[in-house]
């Protein structure tokens, strides 16, 4: 028998946080969150996505076993200013039961016809920066810390429960080598030139501070034409400063300013942490934050996490200016590896910028929706 089980405490918290730990534990490509980071991400106290969000938590039992978690997500921000009756999930694990799979889902439903939503969407977390889709190609390949990893069977459980394809996305990674200096050399430039803009680096995080609010602003104003996208409002701005601007390397922050020092780009890329990850086994403490320092200093693999170009500068050959300064720091620190994260398929922009690296798809994932009756 299946049992459904609000989480309603500290120690269910927690258990929910854990318990991929226990479906992954065999996997050689599942990489771990921190557990005190994912915890701290579900603390309504912490998180300033509350202020505009509600999540429910639920765990499904079997024997007295946990065998299965989902976050049944409303982005209140999306459903009244965007006038998207979306009701969300995410944080979604299940064992190969498509019982399991159907009970947490009914509960996601429910929250959502109580609400008044349309229908169900998911994988995905409370906004744009948190991680989106369930894998449909690529379980070969090493997870990482800004995607999701799921056994194959999870999209069959969607598929039988009558869920739909909604967004599709694609992640793709090149060898370094593939980035030729002549490629971007002179257009950028030439585009300095003829645009009056300059390109910022930086060397310590301090630097990178006074820029990081304009960033969110351009993050906003770049992606807000794509389907989904919710913007990131001021308070989750200093929240996400403190939680992702100090653990990125300084010099892996790129800005373009114009001649009156306005951002009009930016890019961010880490270093790969997934194999620090898997040692940190979900905990920086005693030994983990050892691992993951190290991936910081000597890591030969970049994931670019964000890129941003404000729409009048789009198709202007600005990314040329951004991957002369990576070009640099990449041959300094003898990076072999450049890897993207999840992007939609229909986002023709982005696939446009890494056309000339020859890059290749290694996996896919997508959200998938059901309406609520």
């Amino acid at each position: 028998m299946i049992t459904i089980k609000q989480v309603s405490t500290p120690k269910e918290l927690k258990a929910f946080v854990k318990f991929p730990f226990e479906l992954y534990k065999d996997s050689t490509k599942w990489v771990p969150p921190i557990i005190k980071q994912e915890l701290e991400t579900f603390n309504k106290k912490k998180n300033p996505i509350f202020n505009d969000a509600e999540a429910t938590f639920f765990l499904a039992y079997k024997n007295n076993q946990i065998v299965g978690r989902v976050a049944a997500i409303i982005n209140w921000l999306e459903v009244n200013h965007q006038k998207e009756k979306k009701m969300r999930f995410g944080w979604f694990d299940v064992i190969d039961d498509i019982e399991v799979t159907k009970a947490l889902l009914e509960k996601v439903h429910e929250i959502g016809k109580a609400n008044s939503l349309d229908y169900v969407e998911g994988p995905v977390g409370f906004s744009n920066l948190d991680k989106v889709g369930v894998m449909t190609e690529g379980y070969e390949h090493l997870g990482n810390m800004i995607t999701w990893y799921n056994y194959p069977y999870y999209v069959n459980h969607f598929q039988e429960l009558g869920y739909t394809d909604e967004k599709l996305y694609s992640e793709s990674r090149f060898p370094f080598s593939n980035v030729k200096i002549e490629q971007f050399s002179k257009a950028q430039e030439l585009i300095k030139r003829r645009y009056e803009l300059r390109a910022l680096g930086f060397t310590r995080t301090e630097e990178v501070m006074p820029y990081v609010d304009k960033m969110f602003d351009l993050f906003n104003k770049s992606y807000a034409s794509l389907s989904s996208f919710v913007a990131i409002t001021d308070i989750q701005k200093e929240y996400f400063k403190k939680k992702f601007i100090s653990f990125v390397n300084p010099e892996y922050i790129k800005f373009v300013i114009d001649k009156d020092d306005e951002l009009v780009a930016f890019a961010i890329v880490m270093p790969s942490f997934a194999r620090a990850l898997q040692k940190t086994k979900g905990k920086l403490f005693p030994f983990g934050f050892t691992h993951i320092l190290h991936a910081k200093k000597h890591s030969k693999e970049v994931v670019f996490y964000l890129i941003g170009i404000h729409p009048e500068y789009q198709n202007k050959g600005v990314t040329a200016l951004i991957f002369n300064e990576y070009y640099k720091v990449f041959t300094e620190k003898g990076i072999e590896r450049c890897v993207r994260t999840p992007e939609l398929e229909d986002n023709i922009a982005i696939h446009q910028i890494w056309k000339h690296f020859n890059p290749e798809v290694f996996k896919r994932r997508k959200t998938v929706r059901k309406q609520i009756e």
